[in-house]
């Protein structure tokens, strides 16, 4: 049925035309990777990146544009970073939660302060890289800049924030005129270019160790374990709690309307990768302000990845942020009032507060589930680190979006091919394939 349903894919000309222009575009975004902005020793950059800290971040969710510093170095984490900062505007500033409401032109105004803000931190952040590179050495005392200067610092300005606003239009061609969301894919696109570096690296690493536990019946446990790992987010990010909502019948005119039985659907994972992103942003600053301010090396030091201390801190923060986040983008009250505006009611449960205060109750334990399931995915590649000896890639973060964006393309692929009389990847008679967004109401949208 799945090889039915890929070629049913090429039959449907709009679809294959669409598939095709996100490809081109994604292949596009890796082509830029390479063009290196001027001024930067390529080798020497690429040695600064690989002693971590929170450029390694950096690198990681651009693809490995960062060791470059490719015109793409940043990626696209500062439309990112200003989606998530308009989202917790529009809770306490009341003109934003007015065009929030007001519909699809509401929407594009925030959209476009969305635009305008991503500029202004990648402009931010660009001069902030420029200045601390400027300081940097290699080992062997080779420097990052060629020239430092003012010079340098405004063209490097320049270059990441038009590199920034040229995949951020990218993203946006994707979603409107390909498959998938765009942000999604360029963050997805990203993770994947790296995962054939990282399979190399960690066969590497096994072969040079040569531990016993990495042989026979170790390396069937690890395998058997990165399938148990996929097949539990697929399972956890397509798990919904589904509150019963009935609504009233009432008589218009000598019809009858109402009456008819629905469900208000609650996702296990609400927050979606937004915790660990937050939390791995945080627990990276001490290393990288440690040198501007030496004093804080000691603190570096002790919140360093896969200490007890930084696990610890790691899975506190999930938690904190997956709470945190679903009260920004999920309110009971409104649900609630929508709820009683139209006649809806929840058997049981008398509308209005009665009924905000049950919906926020179910919330709450689900997101508990969701937010402990967080910190296990994340928390996972570091445990096997310690129990094989080897970096173990297949985990964390990046797994989570790579899962969450391979449903969601998946399933509006599946929804053109069901609006057209195909059948979807799973066949007449199988489950319809639910994807999941990134929560950041863009790409983060994943």
């Amino acid at each position: 049925m799945a090889a039915s349903g890929l070629f049913n894919i090429f039959r449907v000309a709009e679809l294959r035309k669409r598939l095709l222009f996100s490809l081109g575009m994604l292949a596009v975004y890796r082509l830029g990777i390479f063009v290196t902005t001027p001024g930067v020793d390529r080798r020497a950059m690429q040695e600064v990146v690989a002693q971590g800290g929170l450029f390694n971040l950096l690198n990681f969710f651009s693809g490995g544009a960062f060791e470059q510093l490719s015109i793409f170095a940043l990626g696209i984490m500062p439309y990112v970073s200003a989606s998530i900062i308009l989202q917790l505007l529009t809770v306490v500033v009341p003109k934003l939660e007015a065009l929030q409401k007001e519909g699809e032109m509401g929407r594009r105004k925030i959209t476009q302060y969305t635009r305008y803000l991503t500029i202004v931190l990648a402009g931010i952040q660009g001069y902030g890289i420029a200045t601390f590179l400027e300081a940097q050495r290699t080992s062997a005392g080779v420097m990052v800049v060629a020239d430092p200067g003012w010079g340098f610092r405004l063209l490097t300005m320049i270059s990441l924030a038009a590199g920034t606003a040229f995949i951020m239009w990218m993203g946006e061609q994707i979603t409107e005129r390909g498959i998938g969301n765009g942000i999604s894919l360029i963050i997805f696109a990203g993770i994947v270019a790296r995962a054939p570096a990282a399979v190399v690296t960690t066969w590497k690493q096994m072969q040079a160790s040569g531990s016993s536990s990495l042989s026979g019946v170790g390396l069937l446990v690890l395998g058997a374990l990165m399938v148990v790992v996929v097949g539990a987010i697929v399972f956890v990010e397509r798990g919904q709690r589904r509150i019963p909502i009935q609504y009233a019948k009432r008589m218009v005119g000598r019809k009858l309307y109402g009456g008819q039985s629905t469900h208000l659907p609650l996702k296990v994972n609400t927050s979606g990768v937004i915790p660990p992103i937050f939390a791995s942003s945080l627990l990276l600053f001490p290393a990288t302000l440690a040198g501007w301010f030496p004093m804080l090396s000691t603190l570096s030091n002790e919140v360093r990845p896969g200490s007890w201390i930084y696990n610890t801190l790691y899975v506190v923060l999930i938690i904190f942020f997956a709470y945190f986040y679903t009260a920004v983008t999920f309110n009971p009250v409104d649900v609630a009032d929508n709820l009683k505006k139209y006649g809806g009611y929840i058997p049981g449960i008398r509308p209005g507060k009665k009924t905000a205060d049950y919906i926020d109750f179910v919330l709450s334990r689900i997101t508990f589930g969701g937010a402990i399931y967080l910190a296990a995915i994340c928390v996972l590649p570091t445990v096997i680190t310690d129990k094989f000896g080897v970096s173990f890639y297949f985990g964390g973060t990046s797994l989570l979006i790579v899962v969450g964006v391979a449903l969601d393309t998946v399933q509006q692929i599946e929804g053109h091919l069901i609006t057209r009389h195909y059948e979807g990847f799973t066949g007449p008679r199988g489950p319809r394939i639910r994807g999941r967004r990134l929560a950041t109401g863009t790409a983060v949208n994943a």
